[in-house]
């Protein structure tokens, strides 16, 4: 019978061979005959020499495991890690690069000082149209002049740098002035508060998902981030949004955490400490249990994304929703219970090397806010646990201010209130300080 045979080029024959040749095993001379037919890079190579190859690779490879299973702790048997049926994993060499540049010693800096003990975030960073849409609440015009002046009401505040450790601003407010002449940024250094800046360019529908929506803006953003850099900014603030009852789907989450990550490694090569927001909305009727879920695989698609990108940790910050149920769920949930599963999901989820949590509201009540960061904070945590509120901190600040000059005094009041943290007495002008007690930890009265 005539032996079949296989054309194959030449280079994988002598691979193929030589392979073998150095695995340990003596040469052997065997015909290989190359037929003037085919080309000079092909050679007809015989069924049964081919064969003879590979076994000979396989019986090599037999002795070399045997001989090293008993000192190696990745053969013969599981490695640390593997979890039962799995393939065993390669011991990894890789070395992660951490590429934060020049600005690593500062970046670290920064965070430290937003995480500072007893300290969050005042977020004032709302666009114009939606700062007018607050402004309309109490009859006053969308105009700069307005906003302005409720900034500079926020700002300005006596005893503010206390217990506000940074603010995060619009990029108007970043480049404003007081009616004093005074800028923005400045008011905030000289109480020791780190100015920030929203960066994205807000969210837009993503196509291909389940009418989900994906934040836009990585376009300049290098440009953009040291431009805010020179003007004082420190920290940056990227908000996109993950929700229950569209999926969510695993393009929109991985979406989410993609963007997140490029932001934070572009914004920390530009000086610029990265606050992480993949916020999870309020919107449904799911349990707590279903928003733990949705959480802890948001947040695991973050740090992987986050570690490709050599993002460093030291140098960011996270702000999380808080794992309660659905806002139309039948069952709410009390305080106790919201801190006990999002400190379960956060422990599950965020290494310690991050040093501060900042709670967004995320469309919760002043109370709820409040009383909820209160329950986070009654046993130690791996990482600075605060807030980063918008309307928590601003809403009844609003209603009281009203746009008349002679109500500028309630912000008098605040730094009363802030010292007593006593809920049972709370008046509606007095919640932007009792948010502020409360939610730090201050025991309550």
């Amino acid at each position: 019978m005539t032996p079949t045979t296989f054309v194959v080029p030449h280079t994988t024959l002598v691979f193929l061979y030589n392979a073998s040749v150095a695995c340990g095993l003596p040469k052997k001379n065997n015909s290989i005959n190359t037929p003037s037919s085919h080309s000079p890079l092909e050679t007809s190579l015989s069924h049964h020499f081919l064969y003879e190859i590979v076994i000979r690779i396989s019986m090599a490879s037999a002795s070399f495991v045997k001989l090293n299973a008993s000192s190696s702790p990745w053969i013969g048997q599981r490695s640390f890690n593997q979890r039962p049926g799995s393939s065993p994993r390669l011991p990894a060499t890789r070395v992660s690069v951490i590429r934060a540049g020049s600005y690593s010693e500062e970046l670290v800096k920064t965070a430290k000082t937003i995480a500072s003990p007893g300290r969050g975030i005042l977020a004032i960073d709302e666009s114009n149209a939606t700062c007018g849409k607050r402004l309309a609440s109490i009859g006053l015009d969308n105009t700069e002049a307005n906003r302005q002046a409720y900034r500079q009401l926020l700002l300005t505040t006596p005893g503010l740098g206390q217990y506000i450790s940074g603010s995060i601003l619009f990029e108007e407010t970043l480049y404003q002035s007081t009616t004093d002449g005074k800028k923005m940024v400045d008011c905030l250094r000289e109480q020791n508060i780190v100015p920030g800046i929203k960066v994205d360019k807000g969210l837009v529908p993503l196509p291909g998902s389940n009418n989900e929506s994906w934040c836009q803006g990585l376009d300049g953003l290098a440009s953009r981030t040291a431009e805010y850099y020179s003007q004082g900014a420190r920290f940056a603030k990227w908000r996109t949004v993950v929700s229950i009852p569209c999926g969510p789907s695993a393009l929109a989450v991985k979406e989410a955490a993609w963007g997140l990550a490029r932001y934070a490694a572009i914004s920390q090569d530009n000086g610029l400490v990265p606050i992480v927001e993949p916020e999870i909305l309020l919107d449904g009727d799911h349990s707590i249990e279903t928003t733990l879920e949705v959480a802890e695989r948001v947040w695991a698609e973050v740090f992987y994304y986050l570690a490709e990108n050599n993002v460093m940790f030291e140098g960011i910050l996270l702000k999380p929703s808080m794992v309660t149920p659905g806002a139309d769920h039948k069952e709410k949930a009390s305080p106790e219970t919201i801190a006990k599963y999002t400190l379960t999901m956060l422990k599950r989820r965020v290494p310690p090397a991050v040093p501060g949590i900042m709670f967004l509201s995320g469309g919760q009540s002043e109370m709820e806010a409040t009383l909820n960061l209160h329950a986070m904070n009654q046993s130690p945590n791996p990482w600075h646990v605060s807030f980063s509120y918008a309307r928590a901190l601003q809403n009844s600040v609003l209603k009281a201010w009203q746009g008349l000059p002679e109500n500028v005094k309630v912000k008098m009041l605040r730094k009363e209130c802030l010292s007593r943290a006593t809920p049972t007495k709370m008046e509606q002008n007095d919640v932007f300080g009792i948010g502020i007690g409360i939610g730090i930890g201050l025991p309550l009265k």
